[in-house]
């Protein structure tokens, strides 16, 4: 297992189509490989795949969108005097979003001229692109908006629900939206008649979503083990209850990774563990069993035979499964 060691925190870790990548709170990005980007004058606050999977787009403290690649890095639009706080990336549409304030832009990866920037009444927190690609969501105080990523002048479609949600993802199918909440609990919406999902019950703040299982289940962070949602049919979980696993009593599960079209999950906890699971299966394999600083980042490739994970103190490492 090839382990780092950086000299800042670790914000994000994502895999492009070569290898692992980490991006750090003093504003650089180390590729697995050894090569480093340094753009940015400031912490990297948010991370994703660049659309052509070359690559990592980062949003930073500076205002600053860019795009890092083993021999280059560029800067692919700016938000002045704001920090962008999340961002997304679309290989279908080849489309890329970023919030910054009360603001989401969409700009496009091969249209150098295109830029789209939608305003919200509150702050935004996260952002999503639905599978397609075509239509986006965000999540602000009040509850998600979804927005059609190419059309200039639009009201969004706003699924209400009283509280801050902080967080959000598509489900695979595009049927679903589902948000995380500062009061540690999630909320969802059918979207196509815009019916509520009331999904609570947690110890903590969830600060991970991640589907799984060819869509069929939703893995969580916020409790002593990784809590699981059934989107199984056109009901989703309603009327379902979620299941836990990996509980454990003296920890956390704050972080988990998956990929949609795998049955694979791995979760990173509180006291600086990391498990990987086959939620059909039986047991938890450890692939970091020592105990240390709290997990911060975990990625897991596209074909799920990989895991990155990284700690508060820059410890990382790469485990190939």
């Amino acid at each position: 297992m090839p382990t780092f060691n950086f000299d800042a925190q670790i914000t994000a870790a994502v895999f492009d189509d070569t290898g692992a990548i980490f991006a750090l709170g003093d504003g650089s990005v180390r590729f697995e490989d050894g090569a480093f980007s340094a753009a940015h004058d400031g912490a990297i606050l948010c991370a994703a795949v660049h659309p052509s999977g070359d690559g990592v787009v980062t949003g930073g403290d500076d205002g600053r969108l860019i795009w890092h690649r083993r021999d280059d890095a560029g800067v692919l639009a700016t938000a002045k005097g704001q920090w962008i706080d999340a961002v997304d990336a679309s290989v279908e549409s080849g489309l890329i979003a970023f919030t910054a304030g009360k603001t989401l832009s969409v700009i496009d990866a091969r249209d150098a001229g295109f830029r789209r920037d939608f305003q919200h009444e509150r702050t935004v927190s996260g952002v999503a692109f639905e599978p397609k690609g075509r239509r986006i969501a965000t999540s602000t105080y009040g509850g998600a908006a979804l927005w059609f990523a190419r059309i200039a002048e639009q009201k969004p479609t706003f699924l209400k629900w009283a509280g801050s949600h902080t967080g959000v993802v598509f489900s695979p199918d595009g049927a679903f939206v589902v948000t995380a909440m500062q009061d540690a609990q999630l909320h969802g919406w059918r979207i196509k008649d815009q019916k509520n999902l009331r999904m609570g019950g947690y110890p903590s703040k969830v600060r991970a979503m991640s589907f799984l299982a060819n869509g069929q289940l939703l893995a969580t962070s916020g409790a002593q083990g990784a809590v699981l949602w059934p989107f199984i049919g056109a009901n989703g979980p309603m009327g379902r209850e979620a299941t836990e696993i990996g509980f454990d009593e003296g920890s956390l599960v704050v972080l988990v990774a998956s990929q949609p079209k795998q049955g694979l999950l791995a979760a990173g906890l509180n006291d600086g563990r990391v498990w990987l699971a086959d939620p059909a299966g039986q047991g938890l394999n450890f692939l970091k069993a020592e105990r240390g600083a709290p997990i911060t980042a975990l990625a897991m490739n596209a074909d799920a035979t990989r895991v990155a994970w990284a700690d508060e103190d820059g410890q990382a490492g790469v485990v190939t499964i």
